[in-house]
């Protein structure tokens, strides 16, 4: 499955607990072109070490071993690595298994826990967030849907709309001097106040960010004739896309989309500004663990590539490497990656989580949170 089918629903089903273990693998890959017959044995690799760990692990009941070896060798072969994006996420528990390619890069793990990893699947979803994107002109206007600088039409809300035809005498027009340029005619105005309609009734059942593309004259006389534009975060004075072709829509897009990626950075640190002026702030991994624990994380800050494994002695975690530890502690009294374990106890208990790059939390320790209280 892609990215585009990661729901706020099915990511709180993948977070759910589950009787240990909950399998986790993840595997960077390489896009279609080139395709790399490596990957296929990594995978292989992959699957056989998630197997000797399950036959390994004292924990792991024989019925459950078998069950969830079956599990992996179901999903394996679902997946097709001629159709790969930049990682592959599997997630194998007893009687489950799903497979999900995405847009991102991923550290290659085993991971056995009771619920699955899902911070990359959490931060494919926030980096490829899915957005709107409306293309007008006066004489049709078309919805494209987009995630990760990809889009696609969209045939929705009675999207793509066009002008009712209009038989006008064009030489009594042009005898008595009235002929209207085509910004200046009511049926365009009466044809522009549907697409405000339909584009209310979209973002009123599938609110995402809007990007409206065309010519000024087009953008100005929507906003004017109506208020649903009014909520674009961005807009692109671009003519002739409204047909695409979809390469060229993106590249057009692509500069409204770097720009808004970086504002949604500088919030972030605006958030963790605001909140050490009012000391409602925790910052570094311990504290931000403890405040987690309690459920007083309003918006978690995390950099894309932050991992750790730890042992947990009471309140205190001790970084440890995870290629030393036995299989019978993992899961137990050492976590994997307890930045996941924060990601997904931050999510349950009702907070946000926003991913910045790499060094945007160098001086928080590289993981920080918005408190509540």
């Amino acid at each position: 499955m892609r990215t585009t089918g990661l729901t706020s629903r099915t990511l709180t089903a993948l977070r759910a607990r589950r009787p240990y273990p909950a399998v986790t693998i993840t595997l960077p890959t390489h896009r279609r072109e080139p395709y790399r017959p490596a990957d296929t044995v990594r995978l292989r690799n992959l699957i056989a070490e998630a197997k000797r760990r399950l036959e390994e692990d004292p924990d792991v009941e024989r019925q459950a071993r078998y069950d969830i070896s079956g599990q992996l060798d179901r999903a394996m072969a679902d997946v097709d690595l001629r159709d790969a994006l930049d990682s592959l996420v599997i997630c194998a528990a007893k009687g489950d298994w799903e497979v999900w390619a995405l847009p991102r890069t991923a550290p290659e793990r085993v991971v056995f826990s009771d619920t699955f990893l899902t911070r990359n699947l959490v931060a494919a979803r926030e980096r490829t967030r899915p957005y709107w994107v409306l293309a007008v002109s006066v004489d049709r206007t078309v919805l494209w849907r987009g995630s990760n600088g990809n889009l696609v039409e969209e045939q929705a809300a009675g999207f793509p709309l066009a002008p009712e035809p209009t038989y006008n005498d064009v030489e009594r027009e042009e005898r008595v001097g009235d002929v209207p340029g085509p910004y200046d005619d009511e049926g365009t105005r009466t044809y522009l106040r549907q697409v405000d309609t339909a584009l209310d009734a979209l973002l009123a059942t599938d609110p995402r960010p809007l990007y409206l593309v065309g010519l000024a004259p087009a953008l100005s006389l929507l906003e004017e004739v109506g208020s649903a534009a009014k909520a674009a975060v961005s807009k692109v004075v671009k003519g002739g896309l409204t047909n695409g072709p979809a390469r060229a829509l993106a590249d057009a897009l692509h500069p409204a989309l770097l720009e808004q990626a970086e504002r949604h950075t500088e919030r972030v640190q605006e958030r963790i500004g605001q909140a050490q002026g009012r000391r409602a702030f925790a910052a570094g991994l311990e504290e931000v663990w403890q405040v987690c624990k309690e459920g007083r994380i309003e918006l978690l800050a995390v950099e894309e590539h932050y991992q750790r494994t730890v042992r947990v002695t009471g309140e205190h975690l001790t970084p440890v490497d995870a290629e030393e530890i036995p299989p019978a502690e993992l899961g137990t009294a050492v976590l994997e990656d307890i930045v996941d374990e924060i990601i997904e106890t931050t999510l349950d208990r009702g907070g946000e989580v926003a991913f910045v790059p790499d060094d945007s939390l160098a001086a928080h320790e590289r993981i920080a949170a918005v408190l509540r209280f």
